[in-house]
């Protein structure tokens, strides 16, 4: 066992302490929003129908909790996002592995997919509506529209950054194209393609949301949808926290994902 010398042991303590007080920090932040909010609604210095509060989301979350009902609601759209994000990234790495096998061709379709790629994709979820009908393969295409385009262009651009004298090097070893690719391309770009997938997941996540408010009978966009028009602010709020928590909880596990490839790779 490796002794520390008394520099690392100060730094190790000092590190550890600037880490509790963000943590403390962030906590306490966090729960002076929290009264401030409940206490604000309580005197009446802001309206709690408008505004709602603390208390009453909890007491609405607790009430859908007893019956069962959230738990669809948070189901249906997890499932739609974790469904749209593998085919995101596995469409994506393909397209990606297509178009850097054939120069010719990502020359030919790079305008398109730029363009593809800026287009609003809100614009599409009526169109999808249309051709597709108000189903659950609506949403996970319109979930698949939001980052699908982005993600070619990056995992690409990945591609074509990779160390050239590596890929030379297969070549003057009597490797092929695709040995170039599997032995040095791809395991060059891993965290590259961490990092797409950290994007992406927040970006599945929206164009879910963005499809359900158009075309679903259940989960937290519909939710949020049908609660802003019947004025149930309580399940509008509830369900903006819980796409919070949602969206912080699969960008852990991403992470999760990233801390065992920087042990392989």
């Amino acid at each position: 066992m490796n002794d520390l010398s008394a520099g690392q042991e100060d730094y190790l303590r000092q590190h550890r302490k600037h880490r509790r007080i963000v943590c403390i920090s962030r906590i306490l932040i966090l729960l002076s929003f929290l009264f401030i909010w409940e206490f604000t609604a309580n005197v009446g210095i802001i309206d709690s129908f408008i505004f709602s509060s603390p208390s009453k989301i909890a007491l609405c979350f607790w009430d859908m909790t007893a019956d069962g009902s959230i738990f669809i609601h948070i189901g249906v759209t997890l499932y739609e996002t974790l469904i749209s994000f593998l085919l995101v990234i596995i469409v994506s790495i393909l397209a990606a592995v297509v178009l850097w096998f054939s120069p010719k061709l990502s020359e030919i379709l790079d305008p398109y997919l730029v363009v593809l790629n800026s287009l609003p994709k809100s614009a599409l979820a009526p169109l999808l509506i249309v051709w597709l009908g108000a189903t659950q393969t609506t949403i996970i295409v319109a979930g698949m529209s939001v980052a699908i385009f982005g993600g070619i262009l990056s995992l690409y651009s990945s591609f074509m950054t990779v160390d050239p004298g590596k890929i030379k090097l297969i070549y003057t070893l009597g490797g092929t194209r695709f040995h170039a690719m599997t032995k040095v391309v791809i395991p060059s770009s891993v965290p590259a393609i961490i990092s797409n997938m950290k994007v992406n997941i927040g970006l599945c996540l929206v164009g879910v949301i963005i499809g359900e408010f158009l075309a679903a009978r259940n989960g937290l966009g519909y939710l949020i949808i049908y609660s802003s028009q019947v004025f149930k602010m309580d399940w509008l709020i509830m369900s903006i926290f819980l796409l919070c928590i949602m969206a912080m909880g699969l960008y852990a596990v991403i992470g999760a994902v990233e801390k065992v490839c920087k042990k392989r790779f």
